[in-house]
């Protein structure tokens, strides 16, 4: 999964892990980091809460998410595409 960095936030692409909750999606967004001592790489995960309006992504789908402004405690992303 990538991150792009833009003049208004940064984007991520991530998997859709859950869709329980109206207008939001939860993503799984991977990324792979090296060991500073064993140089071994490794596989991070965090977890976003995505804004969706409408409950149109699936569990599943591969998503690219915008950070923007909060829309609720935990909510900072909105969803950009659905592929």
């Amino acid at each position: 999964m990538s991150t792009e960095y833009t003049s208004n936030g940064r984007v991520f692409r991530g998997k859709v892990i859950a869709s329980k909750m109206k207008d939001t999606i939860t993503v799984a967004v991977e990324r792979y980091v090296k060991h500073p001592k064993y140089k071994k790489f490794l596989r991070r995960t965090k977890k976003y809460l995505v804004h969706d309006v409408g409950n149109t992504a699936q569990i599943g789908d591969v998503v690219d998410i915008k950070e923007t402004r909060p829309i609720s405690k935990r909510k900072s992303f909105m969803l950009l595409t659905s592929k």
